[in-house]
């Protein structure tokens, strides 16, 4: 999968948690990507936020981050 439809799909899913508060969001966003990624998407993911993560939403961003740990 390309890094364009991962960075649509992962912001699709922080405009879902768009109603909650900043730390609850990035929680609900990490959450989601876990519970329902692949592997190699999540890996993928991580790769693109290393590389500056450009695209991503600034509360996606701090999701994927904590992916990381």
């Amino acid at each position: 999968m390309s890094s364009d439809k991962l960075v649509y799909m992962a912001n699709q899913i922080g405009t879902a948690f768009n109603h909650q508060e900043d730390g609850e969001a990035v929680a609900s966003i990490a959450g989601h990507i876990k519970a329902f990624w692949d592997p190699r998407m999540r890996a993928k993911i991580l790769e693109y936020e290393a590389a500056g993560g450009a695209g991503l939403a600034p509360r996606v961003l701090q999701a994927v981050r904590t992916l990381k740990s």
